[in-house]
């Protein structure tokens, strides 16, 4: 094997140097202080000055009405280090809640990007109150070439309206800024990544205990109930033919005692007038547009009802209807239909994890059984059906798209370039794309229950085990990525991490969540009811004892008298009797106060967390390096009375490839194609920075500015955030060397829980996660 070369980047700011003081704080404005503002020239346009959090001053920014998108700005200066790494820090109030965005501006360039950028925008909102009663610090790391050579800079910061991700227009991308910003208390410059406030600022008091929620109760499931029949009461007396979500959600309450559909032989009747129409569209090449995401689904929900309600259909499927003008038995129509549908999902898959999991659940699994059921001779045999699934979930390699299809990988075909041992799920049971998948991740239980249920022979007889035991490891794993907190009236409740998700934007806090986020479509105990695993059920007993489980079923069903949310709640008093049947669990979600220390690294998907004491510290080190080796790690640090959000600087080892990558002037990154363009002149802070890019396996065809799994990924991370010491290993065969060069003799290694001296550099074997800490816990 020839000798492997590696590439090292060496930052400017020695890595590791021990912190000497708070964050080597260079500079600090404080709004809303005349003496502060007037040193640092402030120009405020649109704006007023406000007594905010704990009584500090602070400045809002306000709708300006033109543009509409736009509101008020703050220009201003502040030092930099002219050698030296520098970031920009902004104070916020915790309790603030906005979905407006603050940009921060250097030199009238754009620092971070609005949409799935590396670097993050200053702030881009939130749901809720991120951190009540006290104070938020949002680190972003400033362009080298910008500061180097300089010790002081213009900076501005530009307040906008949310952004929707998915908006394919400029007016449908960019929405208006209605109302005013959160209140802003200062920015900082500093040259440290990991901000410490200054201990003469107030940080308020370490709030007490949350109290428990008394209501709603055990009643919302008579509500349920209700809520479900009303849905289900339209489809059976419905004079038009049902559409796939409507037969789907009818087939399945077949089998429910409580529904008014429980053998109901006006199901059936329903089902074969929805599936003659759906086969009437398919012989006109009319889409199925009243799914979602259609090229995903494909008619695999009208096949789920075929499979469920297989023996009551056999009856009418060699009754004639119409084929354009000529004769054809439904049993011939529906088989070719489902054919289809079958067999182009099979060329046309999908690489992202929920999405595989949703093409090949509907798109091809699904619409294989109703095949089996219907024209068992036209069928592929269960274990050649089931592979799909098994790739999707993680126990089997992902085979890509089946020959004959298109070759783009936006239209489907074998094109997706990830190579011959790519897995979807990691050895510890997280998807892995390109990181670490927070608010999107959370959908994948959801789906792995889904797939396990449309395993089942018959409704009630068990599914696949091998997919449950994945089902479980998967839950456990997601568990690690629940934290304390409070719920929208402030009661004790778990979270779901959502800062350090590649594909998050926009979603902390986190939903709240104990096993399956929250959804329209979701129950929130489907997990533990199908495995039983006691982690699983721990942690649904553990929400039934913060009677979050309730008001969760409230609040889906608030949000519309839709299919959705029915077909979400169908089963869940029948999973409510099961879990809470089952003997008390002592298990609890990991970051739960009171639960012992740990530490969870992903060698996969490149992220780690850690819970020490009273600190909670989340960090994404292979973060949102679509294209190329970024050094960037985004981290989330909270600590009793301080909560970071930062995306920081971080050492990288990897084998280069001789490549290189360079980032495109665009101001927001959007799916790697610079998205809506916005009015006017504005242009990237990064503009032109080259990254090195990875060594790509051999059987991967790759070239720069295509977005890859591999071409970002590093063999081996170190990332210095306070006091804390990551050094984490994504390779499958190498060992590295962790130098952590501090001005002390021994540290406390989290991983083993043993103290090391530190006198010689630390080994950190292939697949492994090492994390030194110099500090004391908060209490």
């Amino acid at each position: 094997m020839p000798i492997m070369n590696f590439i090292k980047l060496a930052l400017l700011l020695p890595l590791f140097a021990f912190i000497a003081n708070a964050s080597d704080i260079l500079d600090y404005i404080q709004f809303g202080n005349g003496g502060s503002e007037t040193a640092h020239q402030l120009i405020a346009q649109h704006s007023k000055e406000c007594n905010g959090g704990l009584g500090e001053p602070a400045r809002i920014l306000l709708p300006s009405g033109e543009p509409v998108w736009e509101g008020g700005r703050l220009a201003f200066k502040l030092a930099v280090d002219p050698a030296r790494q520098n970031y920009a820090t902004i104070k916020l109030w915790g309790s603030d809640a906005t979905k407006n965005r603050l940009v921060l501006f250097c030199e009238g360039k754009q620092v971070g990007y609005r949409h799935l950028g590396d670097i993050d925008l200053l702030d881009i909102g939130s749901d809720g109150a991120e951190f009540p009663g006290r104070f938020i610090y949002k680190t972003s790391p400033l362009p080298l070439a910008m500061t180097r050579g300089k010790t002081e800079l213009h900076f501005e910061i530009r307040s906008y309206g949310w952004t929707w991700d998915y908006g394919d227009t400029f007016d449908k991308f960019q929405r208006a800024m209605t109302a005013p910003s959160r209140g802003l208390y200062k920015v900082y410059t500093q040259t440290d990544a990991c901000f410490a406030p200054p201990a003469v600022e107030n940080q308020g008091q370490v709030p007490p205990a949350p109290p428990v929620r008394k209501e709603p109760g055990v009643e919302v499931l008579s509500e349920l109930k209700s809520f479900v029949n009303k849905q289900v009461s339209t489809m059976l007396n419905s004079k038009k033919p049902l559409d796939q979500k409507q037969m789907d959600l009818l087939a399945r309450a077949y089998f429910v005692t409580w529904t008014t559909a429980f053998q109901n032989p006006t199901v059936t009747l329903q089902v074969v007038k929805g599936l003659d129409l759906l086969y009437s569209a398919y012989c006109m090449a009319e889409a199925e547009h009243k799914t979602f995401n259609p090229d995903w689904i494909g008619v695999g929900m009208a096949g789920d009802a075929t499979r469920l309600l297989g023996e009551q259909l056999q009856p009418s499927l060699d009754d004639q209807i119409d084929n354009g003008g000529e004769k054809i038995s439904r049993r011939t129509a529906f088989s070719k239909m489902f054919v289809a549908s079958r067999d182009w999902h099979r060329q046309h898959r999908r690489l992202y994890s929920n999405q595989t999991m949703i093409n090949d659940l509907y798109g091809i699994y699904l619409c294989n059984r109703a095949v089996a059921v219907i024209d068992p001779t036209n069928a592929l045999s269960e274990s050649a059906a089931r592979r799909y699934l098994y790739e999707s979930v993680g126990l089997e390699p992902w085979r890509d798209s089946d020959p004959g299809g298109d070759t783009a990988p936006e239209t489907g075909g074998r094109g997706w370039k990830v190579g011959t041992n790519y897995w979807e799920v990691t050895p510890k049971g997280l998807t892995k794309e390109l990181g670490f998948v927070g608010y999107y991740g959370e959908v994948i239980l959801d789906w792995v229950a889904k797939i396990y249920e449309a395993t089942r022979p018959a409704d009630g007889l068990p599914g696949d085990e091998k997919i449950k035991k994945q089902l479980a490891k998967m839950a456990n794993a997601r568990a690690v990525f629940r934290y304390p907190s409070v719920d929208d009236d402030g009661f004790r409740a778990m979270r779901a991490e959502t800062v350090v998700g590649w594909r998050d934007d926009g979603h902390y806090p986190g939903d709240v969540t104990y096993g399956e986020r929250p959804g329209r479509d979701v129950s929130t105990i489907f997990a533990a009811a199908i495995t039983l695993d006691a982690n699983a059920l721990g942690n649904a007993q553990q929400m039934f004892d913060d009677e979050q489980f309730f008001i969760a079923i409230k609040h889906q069903m608030e949000k519309g008298n839709n299919l959705e949310v029915a077909a979400g709640l169908l089963n869940v008093p029948f999973q409510y009797e099961l879990v809470n049947s089952q003997p008390a669990s002592k298990k609890r979600l990991p970051m739960t106060q009171g639960q012992p220390d740990f530490v969870f690294g992903d060698e996969d998907a490149g992220v780690v967390a850690i819970k020490n004491g009273a600190e909670m510290l989340y960090a994404s080190l292979y973060w949102r390096a679509n294209y190329a080796v970024n050094s960037l790690a985004r981290v989330h640090f909270t600590t009793p009375t301080v909560d970071r959000i930062a995306v920081v600087r971080e050492d990288t080892q990897f084998t280069p490839s001789g490549q290189f990558y360079t980032r495109p002037d665009w101001i927001t990154f959007a799916f790697g194609n610079g998205g809506p363009k916005y009015p006017g002149e504005m242009h990237s802070a990064h503009a032109a920075e080259k990254l090195p890019i990875a060594k790509v396996p051999d059987d991967v065809k790759f070239k720069p500015g295509e977005e890859n799994v591999y071409a970002g990924k590093a063999d081996f991370y170190t990332l210095r955030y306070g006091d804390y010491l990551i050094g984490m290993n994504l390779s499958a065969d190498k060992t590295f060397e962790m130098k952590p060069q501090v001005e002390i003799a021994e540290a406390k290694e989290l991983v083993s829980g043993s103290t090391v001296k530190l006198d010689a550099p630390l080994k950190v074997a292939p697949r492994s996660t090492v994390v030194l800490w110099f500090g004391k816990t908060e209490k």
